[in-house]
């Protein structure tokens, strides 16, 4: 088994793609394993499309590689809203990645769960890691059903890291409906379009640039033996207004702004403390939220 082989689960999305190219510039070899098709100009990057389901190449596949990090979700909080079997398509295949891994002592596994969901609204802001879980929607659900299973695997002495990101922005991100508020509403300005926003617009969200996120992510890799749950956010929270007001600021456009009722699964307010992934491994963002939005909006419009 190589050290420097690294598998990403759902490594065609967003953070996935960010992620395999620093490994990769990093000079470390790493498999990708992504439902759409996805093809990569580095030669450190395999790509394998497929489902996670799919055991035949998973058993060809993880025994080359002595890191998994899973990034893998078919579900928004939206999507699953209505439709709470959903869920169980993010659940199984994590269950069926334990069962293969149960031979991989020494594999290190790391899962991204939601630092923005998994809490509901907490009882205290900024919110830490050993806060009562008590998700709203179906999606934070599913992701605390599958922290559950996680720590049953830590328990037989399997090192599982778990890092609760909070709302993750940046350049590349794709538009996808009812996820990734930064993004969406620069494309809105951009087109000049109105944006439907749930609610008053005074929710409360912590933001996290992607490359911190990155640097979250390579420094747990680095960290073989690591087995800890991590928030990964900026500690700082600002309203959906607040967004759109310094987004229309940065892009010097205007946008209009419809609101609707609130919906049942939307946090009314949460903020990651990440003094434990400080203090545990030296992490901490560096990316401000006027910085982020600048950088992804000069990307936006080049593309």
């Amino acid at each position: 088994m190589n050290r420097e082989s690294i598998l990403l689960l759902g490594g065609g999305g967003f953070i996935g793609s960010a992620l395999a190219k620093r490994l990769a510039t990093q000079g470390m070899r790493v498999h990708v394993v992504s439902r759409h098709i996805v093809i990569s100009p580095d030669p450190n990057v395999i790509m394998h499309t497929g489902d996670l389901s799919d055991l035949s190449l998973l058993k060809k596949i993880l025994p080359e590689c002595a890191t998994v990090v899973h990034l893998a979700s078919i579900s928004t909080p939206g999507s699953s809203a209505t439709h709470p079997t959903q869920e169980l398509n993010n659940i199984q295949p994590v269950l069926q990645l334990l069962e293969k891994l149960q031979d991989q002592a020494d594999t290190h596994l790391i899962f991204l769960s939601s630092g923005g969901t998994v809490y509901g609204n907490p009882a205290q802001n900024p919110v830490a890691e050993s806060a009562a879980l008590a998700p709203l929607s179906f999606y934070g659900a599913g992701k605390v059903a599958i922290e559950g299973f996680l720590s049953s695997f830590r328990n037989k002495s399997h090192a599982v890291t778990i890092l609760r990101p909070s709302n993750t922005y940046g350049p590349e991100q794709n538009i996808n409906q009812g996820f990734g508020l930064i993004r969406t509403v620069l494309q809105h300005i951009l087109q000049g379009t109105p944006i439907e926003i749930w609610g008053d617009g005074e929710n409360v969200r912590d933001f996290i640039y992607i490359e911190d996120v990155v640097d979250a992510i390579v420094l747990v890799i680095n960290t073989p033996d690591d087995s800890n749950t991590y928030n990964v956010g900026c500690g700082q929270g600002h309203t959906i207004n607040e967004v759109l007001t310094i987004a229309q600021q940065i892009c010097g456009l205007p946008l209009q702004i419809n609101y609707h009722v609130a919906r049942g699964v939307d946090v009314r307010e949460v903020v990651l403390d990440f003094s434990h992934i400080r203090t545990t491994l030296g992490w901490h963002p560096h990316v401000s939220l006027d910085d982020g939005i600048q950088r992804t909006w000069q990307w936006l419009k080049r593309t």
